[in-house]
């Protein structure tokens, strides 16, 4: 076995794609919603998902593994919400280090929304890295754009990594030096696979990235791609963001197309083979609220060559 990780709030799996593609090998996956670990099951049936609160998750059974990641709730911390960060029920940060005390990992990787670096939360960070320190991990965040590595989208996330071994070792990826594709690049072939003779002037109309993608959340309502500031940068792409379709547009179609779930997941970074469970409204949550997979390979790849770098010094000089 390589290196192993738990992956915690797992959701549709595009951080743990991103991670398997660096290296790693998932000894537990740990995600509440059943339609996301379906969804895990599904694309993976080797993995071990395991359906449930993240509270009631003991992982003290894997004591050693090299990394702890995932994507705890971004609510807390959104400037779509009222960013009540500790005071929201829905922060499960406190439980993220509390498995990170049990099971002692070499790394740890835990990303979030925007707004977490909002001076708000700056008592909040120091916090986080003061319990971290405590424990023995030197702590570091990085704000990434998933445009600077190959994802049809802006997406800003902040990234916390931390390592009890390996952290001098560490470097942030840097951008990918072929960009991203426009939005008209990345779905032009799903666009035209049923038949709208319009699918190529409109990508070469939607030539620029896409906006980040929301939608995820349970009080959002129905699957479209979010408020109407959100839909209004849809539509000068020449999408329709009221909604989703349930299929390519077809033969003698008129007007701006509509997005299916497949359509959103491509702008999200994950492979094209992958399959997300349920129906649309359930499906599209999960695409709504991924991590896009290419950005956690990115710095999966990094924190495996740090961790495996301190190892291989460590083994030489013993």
């Amino acid at each position: 076995m390589g290196l192993t990780s738990i992956e915690i709030c797992a959701g549709a799996g595009g951080q743990a794609i991103g991670l398997e593609w660096a290296g790693f090998e998932h000894v537990a996956l740990v995600e509440l919603e059943g339609w996301a670990c379906e969804t895990l099951r599904t694309n993976r049936p080797e993995w071990n998902v395991i359906e449930g609160d993240l509270k009631d998750f003991n992982a003290d059974a894997y004591e050693g593994v090299d990394l702890v990641a995932g994507g705890v709730p971004c609510p807390p911390f959104s400037k779509a919400g009222k960013q009540l960060g500790r005071r929201d029920e829905r922060d499960l940060f406190p439980e993220a280090l509390r498995i990170v005390s049990e099971c002692m990992p070499a790394a740890v990787m835990l990303e979030n929304v925007r707004g977490l670096l909002d001076p708000v939360f700056d008592r909040y960070r120091a916090g986080l890295g003061r319990e971290l320190r405590k424990l023995g991990y030197a702590v570091d965040w990085k704000l990434l754009n998933a445009s600077d590595f190959g994802v049809p989208q802006l997406r800003p996330r902040t990234l916390l990594v931390a390592f009890r071994e390996g952290a001098e070792h560490f470097r942030w990826p840097e951008p990918a030096a072929a960009g991203a594709p426009t939005v008209g690049n990345a779905l032009h072939a799903q666009m035209a696979s049923g038949g709208w003779a319009g699918a190529a002037e409109w990508a070469r109309m939607a030539n620029r990235i896409a906006p980040t993608l929301v939608g995820g959340s349970k009080k959002h309502g129905g699957p479209d791609l979010g408020p109407t500031r959100a839909r209004k940068a849809w539509a000068d792409l020449g999408v329709d963001g009221l909604g989703l379709a349930d299929a390519p547009p077809g033969p003698g179609f008129e007007g701006m197309p509509k997005l299916t779930v497949e359509m959103a997941a491509t702008i999200q970074g994950f492979p094209p083979e992958w399959q997300i469970a349920g129906r649309k409204t359930a499906a599209y949550r999960q695409v709504g609220n991924a991590f896009p997979p290419p950005v956690a390979h990115a710095v999966g790849e990094r924190i495996a060559l740090a961790v495996e770098t301190a190892r291989d010094l460590a083994a030489a000089a013993a």
